[in-house]
């Protein structure tokens, strides 16, 4: 009898049938992991930041209308977006109550200045203008009065008694100070001193105007910069040589929050 072979029969369909892994709960698990862990690294920032923008991030939750994204500079010097307090808003705020400071100051210097018969010829020579820095005080020659000779850093009497009063009116102030000299275009004249020139002499000029203002009582720590601009800022650049470009520039600037 002959030996039966054995048959053997694989059903490839009978695979186990299994549910759909967890469905997508494991998604909302990753999705709140990553939300704590994004608070957990904006807490810890916010906590090394300064009191200024500690306090501008917890007056956003109060009122998120009222604020804009700037870049502000944290104590170590890096430059971080946030959500600064009001800042936009309040920065306008104190711009335009300053501009309002400055004119009354403006005034008052006019006024005190016109106390003095001796600055009467003057006073047409100094302007007052409102810049992008702050305040500007601006000391013009003219044909007829000088505050500098030609190729001089030495200020005449009336240009340093003009600058003692200023002085006197803003030494109180506690806003920074920019002084600024300029030349007209004549070049300085090199067989008086071959290593100097209008870059130097503008700076001289300012400085000797810095000297007498300090002389009127504004101190040291006031002064914020010196700048020696020679004949680059012209005030007339139809006629480089016009003596209006000859002159001294105050600058008050605006306070810093």
């Amino acid at each position: 009898m002959a030996d039966k072979e054995e048959i053997l029969i694989v059903n490839k369909n009978n695979k186990k049938k299994h549910g759909h892994a967890h469905g997508g709960a494991w998604k909302v698990a990753y999705a709140d992991f990553v939300t704590a862990m994004m608070a957990l690294f904006i807490v810890l920032w916010v906590l090394s930041q300064s009191e200024e923008v500690k306090k501008a991030v917890a007056s956003y939750f109060k009122d998120p209308s009222k604020f804009s994204i700037i870049n502000l500079e944290n104590s170590s010097g890096i430059k971080n977006s946030a959500i600064d307090l009001n800042f936009i808003a309040n920065k306008s705020v104190d711009k335009e109550a300053q501009k309002a400071q400055f004119e009354k100051l403006k005034k008052d210097i006019q006024k005190e200045l016109a106390k003095n018969t001796e600055f009467e010829s003057l006073l047409k020579q100094i302007e007052f203008q409102m810049v992008d820095e702050g305040l500007r005080i601006e000391m013009l020659e003219s044909a007829n009065n000088v505050f500098f000779e030609v190729g001089s850093a030495k200020l005449n009497p009336e240009a340093e008694k003009i600058l003692l009063k200023i002085g006197n009116e803003i030494k109180s102030l506690p806003n920074k100070i920019i002084v600024e000299g300029h030349t007209d275009a004549r070049q300085y004249n090199q067989n008086i001193r071959k290593d100097y020139d209008n870059y130097f002499l503008s700076t001289d000029r300012a400085n000797a105007a810095r000297i007498a203002l300090e002389a009127g009582g504004v101190s040291d720590k006031q002064i914020d910069e010196i700048r020696g601009y020679a004949d680059k800022r012209l005030r007339d650049k139809k006629d480089p040589y016009n003596v209006v470009n000859r002159r001294i520039s105050i600058i008050i600037k605006y306070l810093e929050r």
